[in-house]
């Protein structure tokens, strides 16, 4: 349209005007003023439609700032070396600091001294991490005053997948673990929400890394093996009991069931971020190596006798059930089995069963199930008591014990 206006006034100029030319220039003016007009209201329309879209995403801006920043649990932003560079108001709160104070600070600044070795080895590993991460460890606030902290970590990456920071949540769980551990009386919080494992008889169970099994139903049979191949049981697990290969240093470990079993598993870090789960297991992990260390007992016995009836009455409370004769043991062991446990043979427990029915102290059901009677008394009755499940033996007695296991056992 300039260049068209210029063109006319130049004629007008030097040329007389043509008639043609005038009409023809000023229709192509209105014509090129309209497009520009629609083009202006184009224009004004894409600059209303921008101006809302911005007020918009400002108050979408606000919203998450908000959310953020008031949310209910603390929220910090790190860079991989776990140096704060946003933290919300709760987390101030939390942390007994004011926001601006945490910013450019470690993190680990505020975890417990106790556990800050832990934390910089698991800070290590979360760039590898492809999806989030939970702990459960101590946090102090700025008075030094400690709680539980269960926290969640997520990583940050970039377009090219690359970590560029980490999102942490923190909750307070003390209050809650307080609450959990009063409310706490019966073992259903293990089995609830599991997937139950079925085993028959015989079959050995599989021992995985990073797992235990808790037993709801049966009776398990662990052993371990010689270098000359021979087997020796190292414990027996029944109902409510746990095993695993997380619990023992064996290289050779062997669990199978004595009877049908239902068992469910249990991941380590499930018994980390969980206190009520830590609660529960405790006990049964604590019974599990006063067997063990029952069995140590027994084998460091000298005489074979001595350690066939303390392996009797620790079997009685193990595994013992109350009936009209005295107690039977639930399981059927075969005298291999019996002779492993004393470290001794076959023909020797079957020699001393022979004894002791005999003499009264033990007698068979119709199924071959040893009872052992209310009314005999063994020899090693007294030192049995001790040594078992809860016993209340002293230091003394537990010293020399284990002295003569590691002379004459092993």
């Amino acid at each position: 349209m300039h260049r068209r206006l210029t063109d006319l006034y130049q004629n007008l100029s030097t040329n007389p005007v043509i008639p043609d030319v005038l009409p023809q220039t000023l229709i192509e003016l209105g014509s090129t003023s309209e497009i520009v007009n629609v083009a202006v209201q184009e224009l004004y329309q894409q600059n209303e439609e921008l101006l809302l879209t911005r007020n918009l995403l400002e108050i979408e801006r606000q919203r998450y700032q908000d959310l953020f920043e008031f949310a209910p649990d603390a929220y910090l932003v790190t860079d991989m070396l776990g140096i704060i560079k946003e933290a919300n108001h709760t987390a101030g709160t939390l942390l007994n600091v004011s926001q601006q104070s945490m910013l450019g600070k470690p993190i680990i600044n505020f975890v417990a001294l106790e556990d800050r070795q832990n934390f910089r080895g698991y800070l290590s590993q979360l760039a590898e991490s492809k999806k989030p991460k939970e702990l459960v460890l101590h946090l102090h606030k700025r008075n030094d005053e400690l709680f539980d902290a269960a926290i969640t970590v997520g990583v940050i990456r970039n377009e090219l997948r690359q970590p560029i920071g980490l999102r942490w949540l923190v909750r307070n769980i003390s209050d809650r673990n307080q609450v959990e551990l009063a409310l706490l009386d019966h073992d259903s919080d293990v089995t609830q929400n599991k997937l139950w494992h079925k085993c028959s008889k015989g079959d050995f169970l599989p021992l995985k890394p990073g797992m235990i099994w808790y037993i709801c139903e049966g009776y398990v049979k662990l052993n371990t093996l010689y270098e000359s191949g021979e087997e020796v049981i190292i414990g027996l697990a029944g109902s409510g009991m746990v095993f695993g290969s997380n619990l023992t240093s064996l290289q050779a470990y062997q669990a199978t069931a004595l009877s049908d079993v239902k068992l469910v598993s249990i991941h380590l870090a499930e018994i980390a971020a969980s206190p009520t789960l830590s609660h529960i297991l405790l006990p049964k992990i604590n019974q599990r190596l006063w067997q063990t260390e029952s069995f140590l007992l027994i084998a460091g016995r000298r005489r074979v006798q001595d350690r066939f009836e303390q392996l009797l009455l620790l079997l009685k409370q193990e595994i013992g059930q109350s009936v009209l004769e005295g107690t039977r043991l639930n399981i059927r062991l075969t005298h291999e089995e019996l002779a492993s446990a004393c470290c001794t043979t076959r023909v020797t427990i079957t020699r001393l069963m022979g004894k002791l029915q005999q003499q009264g102290k033990i007698g068979l059901d119709s199924n071959h199930h040893i009872i052992l009677k209310d009314t005999a008394e063994f020899s090693t009755q007294e030192s049995a008591k001790a040594s078992t499940v809860g016993g209340s033996a002293d230091l003394g007695f537990w010293r020399s014990e284990v002295k003569r296991a590691d002379k004459f056992a092993f």
